[in-house]
């Protein structure tokens, strides 16, 4: 009785708040427009959980659609599959006069599985297909889920997406207190548009008059601008596995129990050729090596959506058998040919993607989106990155590196941070020659090692086509007007995890001629031209994402019969965003030497700034840009 007079006094408060909803365009304050291409006139998404194995899920949504570009804030959708059933969805739109246009039945929806050529899953989607006529208009949307995992307390993102302003937005929760309930905000600290109440087995957050975030140059990425609260149970169901959430050691334990063990079974015969394989070698990274380079060369991937199998590997012998699996199940795999010829390694869980994000050590749920396999020997933590039938052995680079992960172990979780990439580490360094004609023309060559997340921005390029690599360089040397690429070598060197380009070019009219004089850039190979864009308010904080140092060193050879009538001046800077250094030394009456060093250090900088930033790559561009002038004896 006690759930059921909280359910009705859900229902109740939206169906009351959604009656005080203004749908005419024009009623939006104004405040809300700026930046704007939809506003969530009204949201409220209300959760009972009424046991381990039981939670309901009713939203209702109205948004204000203003412009083409705020079509993808709509999410009218809904997911499904064995454990969750959408019980009901509807939507309304209105035009901008708050008259209504069209209604749309659960049978309006179109349902589509929730597949292409890399995934099975058992699971679909509904979602509201709409084509609009004219801007702006509103759509008012409800659904309600029932679904028996608990695992997954959605999280409460007020403002879900840049450009999204919102008037109000509100979450309820309803939930027995034995069941651990939790909560983390993050980014709500003395935001005053945003409320909580909390009960004995309830709370409540409203969001009124929310601005949108806009989108700026090197911001930090959104989940790291708006804010949000992660909600979570120390005991849940996950497809009929009960679960406990307390600490990460215990709740290691238990993905441990009831996701791996008994999925690492090998057949015997694959068994006796992993054992020829490794042979009498006795090193365990060569061991890891040799079973890394075999599972990359003998599955590729697919993602697995199968009911438990979203979170549970699929048996390593049938990874065996067809050759291919997810990313838990290829780690899992690899785990299991390490662990026959001796070597010990840990699935591991982990959020993947260029903008990084932690594991919360402080707030045990499931968490992650993606699994790698983690190899200790002596000391140090061996990362492999089991989907790619590319990447080298212990190889992170953006997509995995520098966040908390968490080890699976038999005898527990482990909370370890992947390896850092520093400056240091994420080098290019370039050595090269060119020659100037008395006819303006260059001719020379360049030799380009790099390492680091500096080697992930070219191995890509390994097998790409002629006319691909061309097109390639010919951006990269887009300071170079009517450059001829005469040959382009490249070389992956996958042991040392250095990617290695050398490239004969030729360009003629590359300097400017006037009269007896020639005028050119000396850096020919590596100019930084991009400059930020200039805000007149800068509103969102500065992040570099990754660091990297860039050594240049090129000799120049002078047309005969010319001299140096005016050089650029060694130039040196060094500030909180990085280095920079050049100098232009005379070799010979005919020949300089080039040397540059630029650096720059990844971190998060107040918007203020911004504008130092932006004047420390203008800087580095002028530079990067500066002439020599010649004239003819």
């Amino acid at each position: 009785m006690k759930n059921f007079l909280l359910l009705f006094v859900l229902f109740f408060g939206l169906k009351s708040s959604a009656q005080s909803v203004v749908l005419k365009s024009d009623d939006i304050p104004e405040n809300l427009k700026e930046n704007a291409d939809a506003v969530i006139r009204f949201a409220q998404k209300d959760i009972l959980i009424s046991s381990k194995e039981s939670m309901t899920i009713v939203k209702k949504k109205t948004i204000t659609i203003l412009n083409e570009s705020g079509l993808k804030s709509l999410d009218a959708s809904e997911y499904f599959d064995k454990s969750t059933k959408v019980k009901s969805i509807e939507a309304i739109v209105y035009n901008a006069f708050g008259q209504e246009i069209k209604k749309f039945k659960r049978k309006d929806f179109v349902e589509s599985a929730v597949s292409d050529g890399s995934m099975i899953t058992d699971g679909k989607v509904l979602f509201l297909d709409y084509t609009p006529t004219n801007y702006p208009f509103t759509v008012v949307y409800l659904s309600e889920l029932q679904t028996s995992n608990t695992a997954f307390v959605p999280s409460w993102y007020p403002i879900s997406d840049s450009f999204l302003s919102v008037e109000k937005s509100i979450i309820n929760i309803s939930y027995p207190s034995d069941l651990g309930f939790k909560y983390k905000e993050f980014r709500l600290l003395n935001n005053e548009n945003i409320k909580k109440v909390q009960t004995d087995n309830s709370i409540s957050f409203t969001a009124e008059n929310l601005s949108a975030i806009k989108t700026e140059e090197y911001s930090p990425s959104f989940k790291n601008l708006a804010p949000y609260v992660m909600f979570g149970l120390s005991s849940f169901n996950l497809e009929g596995v009960f679960g406990k959430a307390t600490d990460w050691n215990s709740f290691g334990l238990w993905m441990y129990e009831n996701l791996l063990k008994g999925t690492d079974e090998i057949s015997p015969e694959t068994q006796l050729k992993i054992k020829a394989l490794v042979g009498n070698e006795k090193d365990k990274v060569k061991i890891a090596k040799i079973i890394y380079n075999y599972v990359q060369n003998k599955t590729r991937y697919i993602s697995i959506q199968l009911g438990i199998g979203g979170w549970k590997p699929m048996l390593a012998k049938d990874v065996d058998r067809l050759g291919y699996g997810d990313c838990k199940a290829l780690s899992n795999y690899t785990r299991a040919l390490l662990n026959i010829v001796g070597v010990t390694s840990y699935y591991t869980v982990i959020y993947s993607g260029s903008s990084r994000q932690d594991l919360q050590q402080d707030f045990v749920s499931m968490q992650g989106d993606h699994v790698i396999l983690a190899v200790p020997v002596d000391e140090k933590i061996y990362w492999l990155e089991c989907t790619s039938q590319k990447t080298p052995f212990n190889y992170q680079g953006n997509f995995t590196n520098d966040r908390m992960a968490l080890l699976v172990k038999p005898e527990g979780g482990q909370i370890v941070r992947t390896s850092e990439n520093t400056n240091k580490i994420n080098t290019q360094i370039s050595k090269g020659k060119y020659l100037i004609s008395e006819e303006g023309a260059l001719s020379g060559s360049v030799s380009i090692k790099s390492k680091g997340t500096q080697y992930e921005n070219k191995y890509i390029y390994e097998t790409s086509s002629s006319d691909d690599l061309k097109s390639f360089y010919k951006r990269y040397f887009s300071n170079i007007n009517n450059l001829n690429l005469k040959k382009i070598d490249l070389s992956n060197n996958k042991e040392d995890i250095e990617f290695s380009e050398n490239i004969i070019l030729e360009a003629p009219k590359y300097a400017s001629l006037s009269g007896t004089k020639i005028m050119f850039p000396l850096n020919a190979f590596n100019q930084s031209s991009a400059i930020p864009k200039r805000y007149r308010v800068r509103n969102n904080p500065l992040e570099i994402s990754s660091g990297f140092y860039d050594y240049d060193e090129i000799t120049i050879d002078l047309p005969a019969g010319y001299k140096i009538e005016a050089k650029p001046d060694d130039f040196e800077f060094k500030g909180v965003f990085g280095y920079y250094k050049t100098e232009y030394i005379v070799v010979s009456e005919n020949q300089l030497l080039y040397k540059r060093h630029f650096e720059t250090t990844s971190g998060f900088y107040d918007k203020n700034e911004y504008d130092n930033f932006r004047k420390f790559k203008e800087q580095i561009a002028k530079n990067d840009n500066a002439k020599i002038v010649i004239v003819k004896n």
